[in-house]
């Protein structure tokens, strides 16, 4: 993921922080049972910052682990909470949908915590709930979907969405140019289209194919699943008879854009994932799909969340900082994997 130095660097500073047939595709496993890695969840050794403190008891809430990189932002959450021993994690059902969210978070509100981390549903329906919150003097960090009143957070912090189209395509540019392909066709797989970050990953995929001349030529939203992938990818196989590259946002439910390309036979294209996950790093090794490189939206930044929330609640700034407090904002960049760097980035791989 980065050379030794900056990867240490990024440890320091975050304190630890994102098949052969369509069957066996399919069936691969979408990080819901794996544990965090140590380089994603371990605090930093002979930090002051992870000292025993005060007590500090944090409120969790993210949306049901059906999906790899919400799962890994569950269990990085509860992995690092227990790397220490002043934390006790408080977590709270997120329910179906954005009103059952905030449901179970008023209730956790009564119970006086001494921070929440969330990731909520939607950041916009959420938005009541983290001024209601942080009226109550509990400060709020959210994560990745973000509020849009910076009144209803302590800390926000949130992968760069506009950054992995940016980076998804300017790799798939500069691979097209590398080829000699003129008047490329290039496909698109979104994930949830209602959400605001999916929106500010298209326009960064949009705007940075146009400073290239290109653009796209069908785009198939599916639902960040498996299942949707293969649908969408089903989707746009048959509205372009011929594809030279595309970007899927999302590794997860790329496992099912690789189970539709290999059921119609169609690899004339290379593909861009999104996220990170450790299957498609695997599949960009081994260099035998599509899948040529994907963008990071790490979850790391659960464990990060964590850490932070502990400094919030024990009333200490960054130990790596001048300032002393912990910042307001924090947006991680978005970083290209390739065949020949994914070894570096495999240990944060979900």
């Amino acid at each position: 993921m980065r050379t030794p130095r900056h990867d240490l660097s990024r440890r320091r500073l975050l304190f630890g922080g994102a098949a052969v047939s369509a069957g066996v595709l399919l069936a691969g496993c979408t990080s819901n049972e794996q544990s965090p890695t140590e380089a994603q969840t371990k605090a930093a050794a002979n930090n002051a910052n992870t000292e025993p403190g005060k007590k500090v008891t944090i409120g969790f809430s993210a949306p049901a682990a059906d999906h790899g990189w919400i799962a890994a932002i569950t269990n990085n959450a509860k992995a690092q909470a227990g790397a220490y021993g002043d934390v006790e994690l408080k977590s709270v059902e997120a329910g179906a949908d954005a009103a059952a969210q905030r449901a179970a978070l008023s209730t956790l509100i009564s119970q006086k915590p001494d921070v929440i981390v969330l990731l909520p549903h939607d950041g916009k329906e959420l938005n009541a709930f983290g001024l209601e919150a942080m009226k109550a003097g509990i400060p709020v960090v959210n994560l990745d979907r973000a509020f849009p009143d910076a009144r209803a957070y302590r800390l926000q912090i949130k992968g760069d969405n506009y950054g992995m189209g940016v980076a998804a395509a300017t790799y798939i540019a500069e691979q097209l140019k590398a080829k000699g392909v003129s008047n490329p066709v290039i496909g698109e797989i979104p994930g949830i289209e209602s959400l605001e970050l999916t929106q500010e990953r298209s326009k960064g995929f949009a705007d940075t194919l146009a400073s290239f001349g290109l653009k796209v030529a069908n785009r198939r939203p599916a639902e960040f699943t498996v299942d949707s992938g293969q649908q969408a990818a089903t989707g746009l196989f048959q509205a372009l008879p011929k594809i030279d590259a595309v970007w899927n946002h999302d590794d997860d439910q790329g496992i099912g854009v690789l189970a539709a390309v290999n059921q119609a036979n169609r690899k004339e294209f290379f593909m861009v994932g999104g996220a990170g996950s450790k299957k498609a790093m695997e599949d960009i090794t081994a260099d035998n799909t599509v899948l040529k490189a994907t963008v990071t939206y790490s979850p790391s930044m659960a464990s990060s969340a964590i850490s932070l929330a502990r400094l919030i609640g024990q009333g200490k700034g960054m130990s790596d900082l001048v300032e002393l407090q912990v910042p307001k904002e924090i947006v991680l960049s978005s970083e290209t994997i390739t065949k020949e760097n994914a070894s570096n980035y495999l240990k944060l791989g979900f």
